[in-house]
């Protein structure tokens, strides 16, 4: 209908918010130089090998250790050299094995933040100097500890190397996403006439092999079927069933035809289709998800705040308790003891399991988030999602499709409502009026045969008139019916005060039919709604749309609150109206027209990610439309902090109680900790701590899958 709008006053026109923001990868240890993610890869092989490496080198050092011979009971060869293995070999650990820990404490020292490398440098230093002491005949022999240290270099080695590696894990998401995009993409070129693209004309164009990364807007590239779509872009010719789980997280696929946008790293699972580059490198959706996850790994949240002055407590504590455990040693007369138990303290307070326990968390907790089609940009919004006490949905685009669809139909008396339908569909078939592709939709689903259609003509706020079979057929609203002087079908009343639109039918002059329309209502919604009253939060709905049919929505899927009539201006008042009455609110929209909501309410989460840069002001952007994916980032939500809290615990109420014991609190009664056996529980608690974290990963994050599991247990 080039130029004219014949259903005036109907603006169903869906929003696509995306976003694209500038991050970089961050590294929660402090004294390692990982930059990005890449990073990681390279610490995890560097860990794993001086792991193996220090783990032979360990064995003779400790084999050779007079103090470890006479625990086990057997007696070194009688041989000048043997007394001088351990020392040497020992030295070698201490320098090498434990570069990575002096390093890091050194780092720590510099920056006045004393944690975790610090005690494990200050343990290991204290233990050599001790070891290297007694070998020199400086010090007593009871002092002998080179196995004590070959022992606790290999388990901090080993807990860092299964730390590192549960951290690559964890940020995998950014390499698998990179993965997804072709090493080679096949661009259409023209040999000939330069209108060959657009003309299709075979004869003219040639296929180059190019890398994605050499193309630009406006190229043409072919993509095959199996093959993935190398940079966003137009789909120009052909029809493909696209699998768009990498963005969406919905396993099925979607058809996209001529006009439809499709998504670099997305597949075309059966035909090929030519794609016209709309976006290329850093400017694609898959670029902007990259960013988002990797902003997500390195924003700080609460709890890791927490973590991270916990860690500089504990450095204080562990301090004062070894130098408590020193003096009071000492004072007892026994300067040996007073070194082994004051080594014993400061190996026990080692922080690592502590500093461990929250970025761990949460960075599982993010990568299985975008695995299921949701992308925490926030991670203070990602806790705060499991306090949230009102979900306010923006109607249009989110609750709704956004696009309208037949909603109703009636045929006035003789007339058959099929062939109205025949009618208004052949009529409305050269239309692109939205209004009008859902009534030729609707003849669709029902089955129905639309017919050549002569003399189409449309008129702005009228409707369209076209020749049908020979007879004159006319499709609009309450202004057609005025200017032909006719009342509208009774039916069509109730329609209307409901706040559907309403269109008539006319045959040959006279009423055949009235059809309804109204913004169709996304089928998740219902069980989103439900499952969020399952887990106690109230769900309100905030429109632009007249009150009628904003009630309409809200009766149908049982929605508590409805705000109507609302300007997108006025949106943020309506959260701040929540806050008030002591509720923490989510606010889901769309992303454009509801930015200063989404910035304003507590968690802000963006529904249908993509690049637009208004989804800056969300927290949570949800990669597919489905409104149930918000129950799954509570679900999230409420299980992270479930592991924060069990790991924050374990890592530092293990320390609370072996800290004492290591200073021998217990040794009136004949109970002393060794210290080998501190080494061995400091680093199960990193263990325990990584494994319980890795629980996370059973988390099945599908929105159906979710919604499934909160009802059932409502159920």
């Amino acid at each position: 209908m080039s130029g004219h709008d014949p259903h005036a006053g109907h603006d169903m026109s869906a929003h696509d918010p995306h976003a694209g923001h500038d991050m970089s990868g961050h590294d929660p240890h402090a004294g390692h130089d990982m930059s990005g993610h890449g990073g990681h890869g390279d610490h995890v092989g560097q860990f794993r090998r001086l792991f193996w490496i220090m783990l032979v080198i360990a064995v003779p050092t400790i084999a050779f250790s007079p103090m470890f011979a006479s625990i086990l009971g057997y007696t070194l060869p009688d041989n000048p050299v043997i007394p001088w293995i351990s020392p040497v070999l020992g030295t070698v650990m201490y320098f090498w094995g434990g570069k990575p820990f002096l390093t890091g404490a050194w780092s720590e020292l510099k920056a006045r933040k004393p944690g975790m490398m610090l005690l494990i440098g200050l343990a290991i230093t204290v233990a050599y100097f001790a070891s290297l002491g007694a070998s020199l005949g400086l010090l007593s022999h009871h002092l002998d500890f080179w196995w004590e240290l070959a022992l606790l270099i290999v388990i901090m080695l080993l807990g860092h190397w299964i730390e590192m590696r549960s951290i690559m894990q964890a940020s995998s998401a950014l390499e698998a996403l990179a993965a997804l995009l072709p090493d080679e993409a096949e661009r259409v070129v023209a040999t000939g006439s330069t209108d060959g693209v657009s003309t299709g004309s075979t004869s003219s164009l040639a296929i180059e092999t190019v890398s994605p990364s050499e193309l630009s807007v406006g190229d043409v590239v072919i993509v095959r079927p199996g093959g993935r779509v190398p940079a966003d872009g137009e789909v120009i010719d052909g029809t493909a069933a696209m699998d768009e789980s990498m963005i969406t997280g919905e396993s099925s696929t979607v058809a996209r035809g001529p006009g439809a946008h499709v998504v670099a790293g997305t597949v075309a699972t059966d035909t090929a289709i030519r794609v016209r580059v709309g976006a290329v490198g850093d400017d694609t959706a898959l670029a902007g998800i990259q960013r988002l996850v990797a902003q997500a790994q390195a924003s700080t949240s609460r709890a890791q705040r927490l973590a991270d002055r916990a860690a500089g407590w504990l450095f204080w504590f562990a301090l004062g308790a070894a130098v408590i455990t020193a003096i009071a040693w000492t004072l007892l007369g026994d300067p040996d003891d007073a070194v082994i138990r004051t080594i014993t303290v400061l190996v026990i307070a080692c922080p690592h399991a502590l500093g461990l326990a929250i970025p761990l968390v949460v960075s599982i907790a993010t990568e299985r988030a975008a695995k299921g089609g949701v992308l925490v940009t926030d991670r203070l919004a990602l806790e705060t999602m499991r306090t949230v006490g009102a979900v306010l949905f923006d109607k249009t685009g989110t609750l709704t499709k956004g696009e309208p669809a037949v909603t109703d139909a009636a045929a006035a008396p003789g007339h058959d409502l099929d062939e109205v339908l025949v009618l208004a569909a052949s009529a409305e078939g050269d239309s692109e009026h939205p209004l009008a592709k859902a009534i030729v939709a609707e003849a669709g689903h029902r089955g129905l045969a639309t017919r050549a259609a002569q003399g189409f003509e449309a008129s702005a706020a009228i409707g369209v008139r076209a020749m049908v079979d020979g007879r004159a057929v006319q499709v609009g609203g309450p202004g057609m019916l005025e200017r032909e002087g006719l009342a509208p079908l009774a039916a069509s009343v109730a329609w209307a005060e409901a706040g559907s639109t309403v269109l008539h039918v006319l045959v040959d002059g006279g009423v055949a039919g009235a059809i309804a329309l109204a913004d169709e209502i996304r089928p998740e919604s219902k069980e989103a709604v439900e499952a969020l009253h399952a887990l106690g939060v109230q769900v309100v709905m905030i429109t632009g749309d007249a009150e009628p049919v904003a009630r309409t929505v809200a009766a149908q899927l049982g929605i508590d609150r409805v705000y109507a009539g609302v300007r997108p201006e006025d949106k943020a008042a309506k959260v701040q109206e929540l806050q008030h009455e002591g509720l923490s609110v989510a606010m889901v929209g769309d992303g454009v027209n509801d930015a200063p909501a989404l910035a304003q309410a507590n968690v802000g989460i963006a529904i249908g990610a993509g690049t637009d840069v208004a989804i800056a002001s969300a927290g949570v952007i949800l990669a597919s439309s489905d409104p149930r994916s918000v129950i799954s980032v509570i679900e999230l939500s409420r299980a992270s902090y479930r592991k924060m809290s069990q790991n924050l615990w374990w890592a530092a109420g293990y320390n609370l109680v072996s800290v004492p014991l290591a200073a021998g609190i217990l040794a009136p009664i004949g109970f002393v900790l060794p210290m080998s056996v501190g080494a061995i529980l400091m680093s199960l608690s990193t263990v325990i701590v990584a494994a319980n974290a890795q629980l996370l990963r059973r988390l099945d994050l599908r929105p159906e899958a979710s919604t499934r599991a909160v009802l059932d247990r409502a159920s």
